[in-house]
């Protein structure tokens, strides 16, 4: 069913992903010539390469909501909802809970701003999207079957370290994000794929262009 589930998974570049089920879902929308019009749309926090209005614009319709933090929320307009680490909330019949996003040896992404990650169940499976975060203590407590985690080193975990939040989170299968745009390449997502191998299943995405 999970394994299933992951073929309505697009990955659109950077942090960005299209879930096609009765509802369209995006996470993080950015540098994307368009797609279907967006149901729900996830931001993570308000770094431009994740909070891009422009982007948004190409997706979103009248009755798009958009699920958020406090700091993004303001740059954005629409129905907005304001969500805070922690929080649960039912949107549009979609179970959401969010989870802290930081950075532990690095300053991008301070704990205080309350960035979020996100965990979403679609048609019963649990997608977990990281948002920009280092491997951090509360991956334990997250429990998912498919989790998008950042690769690339610089502003997120380093491959490696995200092998260790794969391991800590055990979700039924691992997605690469986080690479082939501003920061990281392939060779970040082949080597997190392989220091997995025959512990947890990773899926490679190719990049979705057309639709």
């Amino acid at each position: 069913m999970v394994k299933e589930f992951v073929k309505k998974i697009d990955w659109l570049g950077h942090d960005s992903f299209l879930i096609k089920s009765n509802l369209i879902i995006y996470f993080d929308p950015f540098q994307i010539k368009g797609g279907p019009k967006a149901d729900i749309i996830f931001i993570t926090h308000p770094h431009y390469d994740h909070c891009s209005p422009e982007d948004i614009k190409k997706i979103v319709k009248e009755d798009t909501v958009i699920v958020t933090e406090k700091d993004s929320a303001k740059m954005l307009s629409g129905k907005i909802e304001v969500m805070k680490v922690g929080e649960e909330k039912t949107v549009s019949g979609i179970k959401v809970k969010a989870v802290p996003a930081y950075n532990i040896s690095k300053t991008f992404h301070p704990k205080d701003k309350g960035w979020l990650g996100f965990v979403v169940e679609v048609e019963g499976v649990k997608v977990y999207h990281a948002g920009d975060t280092d491997f951090i203590p509360e991956m334990k407590d997250i429990k998912t079957d498919i989790a998008l985690l950042p690769v690339s080193g610089t502003y997120v975990m380093t491959a490696e370290e995200a092998v260790e939040a794969a391991l800590t989170i055990n979700p039924q299968i691992a997605i690469p994000m986080h690479y082939g745009s501003i920061v990281g390449s392939e060779k970040d997502a082949q080597r997190f794929a392989q220091a997995l191998k025959g512990k947890i299943e990773v899926i490679v995405l190719p990049k979705k262009i057309k639709f």
